[in-house]
């Protein structure tokens, strides 16, 4: 096997693990990958910003803020004035929140973050050096992308 097919193999592997991930979220709680990523999260630590929980899911704020506004209408994320500073809001697991939580399967963003944080600063380093030159050689759009298999919001595609 040559270094393009174990490339495109090892691609096609991530993709299906993130498929196998998403439907299972779904499955299980009725809910997709990010919603379920962003959940475990939040499950945590008793309450986070929405620009620590970006930072957490190494997700743009615009993109995790999609995400929790769709979390909070279903009733399993609560927004709330942060206690130490009025200005801020502090996001928490409701009780139906924790639930599903319970429920969730793994999260494979989990897996990749978990991964990558294991990796020599170097190594880490020099793969998203790599990665990012292979996406732009293939012109893959450079906007903040959408957490991964969550609908981007109608408005943000038809911009594109």
């Amino acid at each position: 096997m040559d270094d393009s097919q174990r490339i495109l193999d090892a691609i096609r592997r991530l993709v299906r693990l993130l498929r196998l991930s998403d439907r299972a979220a779904q499955a299980n709680v009725g809910l997709s990958a990010a919603q379920l990523f962003v959940l475990h999260e939040l499950g945590k630590t008793p309450a986070l910003s929405l620009g620590e929980l970006a930072d957490r899911t190494r997700t743009d704020q615009s993109s995790v803020s999609t995400v929790v506004t769709r979390l909070v209408t279903a009733g399993l994320v609560e927004r709330e004035r942060a206690p130490d500073d009025g200005r801020k809001l502090a996001l928490t697991l409701s009780r139906a929140g924790r639930v599903a939580l319970r429920k969730a399967p793994p999260v494979a963003q989990e897996l990749l973050l978990d991964a990558i944080e294991k990796m020599g600063a170097t190594d880490r380093r020099r793969f998203a050096e790599l990665f990012a030159e292979f996406l732009d050689s293939i012109h893959a759009d450079q906007a903040p992308a959408p957490m991964l298999f969550e609908e981007e919001s109608p408005k943000k595609r038809t911009q594109e």
